[in-house]
């Protein structure tokens, strides 16, 4: 009995260890996009997000006022000022004026640049720059200095994302393209679940085979024959190609052979009794479907919505084939892949692009996920 106890224990303590691992897995890179998108661009190239609740240090350039500026002062001529212009507090390490060597001085000290001139670059960015010759130019002199500066959060990343970037926009659309594609297929699934299940017809065996096998199909193959077929009804009646009806009709056909599968599986594990004692008491196939089967069946219409929601919201190959790439249509996860192309560098608009796209996938599922294995087990056990 103690040898089993102890085996119990181990097993569920090494379930309890692979979860936490899962789950570490999946949190961690999202803490961390959350962390980048909320700091500032410079901390952000200058170190990884993991250490933004520490000092960052960087090596930056700058330049001293122009010649206009120089007062004299003992016989030498002489700038003075503060090389941050922005008045942040940082503090500087090191300095240079040239950029294969941009630590050469220490801070605090004066350096020799030659011809007698001197420099001098506080901790704090005060400089003293000196010179026998006046000096000439508009261009002051480049310096180059390695500074750390405290940790910097600013929500202005999501203000030129949502407003200036257009993906307010874009999400708007998503949401457009995904609640409708969410929406159709389960109706249209539940309808012919219950068909299949519990109605007795000529053909239903090979509908069903039908519907299985169209479950291997891959996507691929049959994106161009429906746009053909698509593209040939819309010239038929007069409508263009690129609209939100194709789309939702595509992610429609593309989702309802799972949903179907999935949906039948669970509504012929119904008690048959319930069904049975319905129809005595003259109930209608739509009266058992809606007043009994619908709300028997919400757990696997949740587990169906969340498949089916987080597929069509994180698509990209279906939107950019039957939907247009213009304002009012582009998607999000389209217009996020044309930031990732033009602006490649900006890492604190791509990080708050992406944590923007994966909000709502977030929001729907933890609001559902509750039912979520209930719904894909439950029809798992016994079926029609």
């Amino acid at each position: 009995m103690a040898v089993a106890t102890g085996k119990s224990f181990a097993s569920r303590f090494g379930v309890h260890i692979a979860v936490l691992v899962f789950v570490a897995i999946w949190t961690i890179p999202t803490l961390g996009i959350l962390v980048s998108s909320l700091r500032d661009k410079n901390q952000i190239i200058a170190s990884g997000w993991w250490n933004s609740f520490s000092n960052s240090t960087q090596t930056e350039a700058g330049r001293l006022p122009a010649a206009s500026t120089q007062v004299e002062k003992d016989g030498k001529f002489v700038l003075e000022g503060n090389i941050f212009g922005d008045g942040a507090a940082r503090d500087i390490s090191a300095f240079g004026v040239k950029s294969a060597a941009p630590t050469q001085y220490p801070a605090g000290t004066t350096a020799d640049l030659g011809d007698g001139v001197t420099l001098q670059l506080n901790a704090d960015g005060s400089f003293v720059m000196a010179s026998p010759k006046a000096f000439e130019g508009d261009r002051g002199q480049r310096v180059y200095y390695a500074s750390s500066a405290p940790p910097k959060f600013t929500t202005d990343n999501y203000k030129t994302v949502l407003f200036s970037e257009g993906i307010g926009r874009s999400f708007m659309n998503s949401l457009t393209v995904t609640i409708p594609a969410t929406v159709i297929p389960i109706l249209i699934a539940a309808f012919a679940a219950y068909a299949l299940a519990w109605m007795r017809f000529p053909g239903r065996a090979l509908l069903i085979a039908v519907i299985i096998g169209l479950l291997v199909v891959p996507l691929q193959m049959s994106l161009i024959p429906l746009l053909k077929l698509y593209n040939g009804v819309g010239a038929f009646f007069g409508m263009p190609s690129k609209t939100y009806l194709g789309i939702w009709l595509a992610h429609t056909g593309f989702g309802l052979p799972f949903a179907i599968y999935l949906l039948r599986s669970y509504i012929a594990g119904l008690p048959r009794e319930i069904m049975e004692s319905a129809r005595i008491d003259g109930a209608s196939d739509f009266e058992i479907f809606v007043k009994i089967v619908l709300p028997l069946s919400f757990p696997v219409l949740a587990s169906f919505a969340i498949f089916q929601f987080l597929w069509v919201w994180n698509d990209l190959l279906v939107a950019m084939v039957f939907l247009g790439t213009e304002a009012d249509q582009i998607v999000l996860t389209a217009k996020l892949n044309a930031l990732l192309g033009s602006r490649g560098g900006d890492w604190e608009i791509l990080t708050t692009s992406a944590f923007v796209t994966i909000i709502v996938p977030l929001i729907v599922f933890f609001s559902l996920q509750r039912y979520f294995v209930r719904g894909l087990l439950a029809g798992s056990v016994k079926g029609g």
